[in-house]
């Protein structure tokens, strides 16, 4: 496993943007994909957005595509993810994860959480009417 830092969220007014960091420690952050899931009380966490290795694959929740940005900066060792126009139903704890433990070192996206090993502690995002 690696150790995933969150920063950011909060509570902000519907129509409103934050933005969600993710420092990683492992030198090796450019080899291999990490994403961002959310969890809201009583549901399951589920996918929210993915980016491979370098960058060059990125996939979307369709209830977050032309709203939500993920990046990541390899020479910096962080993964973000910027939310605009965000919605009530946004209103969730959201967390990193990292394709990166015990089972290996994966470059490639995916939308299922039980493909990733290592998570952040999760940030509480809060989005009012």
């Amino acid at each position: 496993q690696v150790r995933l830092v969150q920063s950011g969220g909060g509570v902000v007014q519907a129509g409103g943007s934050l933005t969600l960091s993710c420092e990683v420690g492992a030198r090796a952050f450019g080899e291999f994909a990490m994403g961002w899931f959310r969890q809201a009380p009583m549901k399951e966490r589920e996918f929210v957005a993915v980016i491979n290795w370098d960058g060059s694959s990125i996939d979307y929740a369709d209830f977050v595509k032309g709203r939500f940005t993920i990046s990541r900066d390899n020479a910096k060792y962080i993964l973000s993810l910027q939310m605009r126009s965000l919605k009530p139903e946004d209103s969730a704890v959201y967390y990193c994860g990292a394709r990166v433990g015990h089972r290996g070192v994966y470059r490639e996206t995916s939308r299922d959480k039980g493909d990733y090993d290592s998570w952040g502690h999760g940030q509480q995002v809060i989005v009012s009417a």
